[in-house]
């Protein structure tokens, strides 16, 4: 067994298809299944099962996910050592993101970043739920949620505020709440509930469970479209709302919700020089307002 095959077998683990995996390494799927055959043969074992959702590992295929996980945490060790690269600003960074920060706050400032970090590539995914940092999905992970497990470092970004907003146009032909109890009476936006990945999505149940959203999508940035056409009322944070002039504040004293969002990264890459390099750069993005008009600097805790 060679540590080539091993980089092959984590790929497909992490990635769970062949053509995913072999994105990631820069070869074709099929260059990927190749070797993953010729390590099972020499193993003496099947590594994965084929189901609806990808390559899934076997109990054989687990038990070598442990040892290969071992094996390349001290490749890494041993390259920031002998390479330096712990001081190197250059390579590859993926970033897991939500769709919302992704959009309104890290999108203006990509330019910026890459002006500052010309070596450095970033792959940002915005995918439904957060990829893993201890599985090595992601480098890097803003995160919803502090974790309580894992063999990952984990910092708040930052604090940042959510309100109710809608439509001039809405308001215009169909009124507004005075109060929080009024919601009932009005056409809801929000998430669909069998998709929310994260319990902090649930922003109508925190202001009452009873509320339940009429329109709705996976995507924060559809739900602000939806309320921009006037389709109801949207829980939408701040920093998506606060400069368009087309929707409105909407009982803005009554219905504040607070978030954060955390950096998360596996401690094996805490001192990677390029890691250290985002880290250090998403510390210095703003602008999160954690009330409507306020502005605090991104790292603040």
């Amino acid at each position: 067994m060679n540590w080539d095959d091993l980089r092959y077998f984590l790929a497909v683990a992490r990635q769970k298809t062949l053509s995913a995996a072999g994105k990631k390494l820069g070869v074709d799927g099929t260059t990927v299944g190749r070797r993953i055959m010729r390590l099972e043969e020499s193993l003496g074992s099947s590594l994965f099962e084929i189901a609806a959702n990808g390559h899934l590992l076997t109990s054989r295929g687990e038990e070598l996910m442990r040892h290969a996980e071992d094996a390349e945490r001290a490749i890494i060790s041993a390259n920031e050592i002998l390479t330096g690269e712990q001081s190197r600003f250059s390579g590859t960074v993926r970033l897991s993101l939500s769709e919302g920060f992704a959009t309104w706050v890290l999108g203006p400032k990509l330019r910026e970043f890459s002006e500052l970090h010309p070596d450095i590539s970033l792959e940002i995914v915005t995918t439904n739920g957060f990829l893993s940092p201890s599985k090595r999905e992601a480098d890097i992970a803003i995160m919803l949620a502090r974790p309580s497990r894992g063999p990952l470092i984990a910092q708040k970004l930052s604090d940042y505020g959510l309100g109710l907003y809608a439509a001039k146009s809405f308001v215009s032909a169909m009124g507004k709440p005075e109060k929080p109890e009024d919601l009932h009476k009005f056409p809801l936006i929000g998430y669909i509930p069998d998709f929310i990945y994260a319990d902090e999505l649930r922003y109508l149940s925190e202001i009452d469970p009873a509320l339940v959203p009429q329109t709705c999508s996976t995507s924060i940035n559809m739900q602000r479209s939806m309320c921009a056409e006037g389709l109801g009322l949207a829980i939408l944070p701040y920093f998506m709302a606060r400069n368009d002039p087309s929707i409105i504040h909407i009982l803005p004293e009554e219905i504040v919700i607070r978030r954060s969002f955390w950096i998360v990264v596996h401690r094996d890459l805490r001192s990677v020089g390029r890691i250290k390099a985002v880290i250090d750069w998403l510390k210095q993005v703003p602008v999160m307002p954690v009330k409507q008009g306020q502005n605090i600097d991104v790292g603040q805790t």
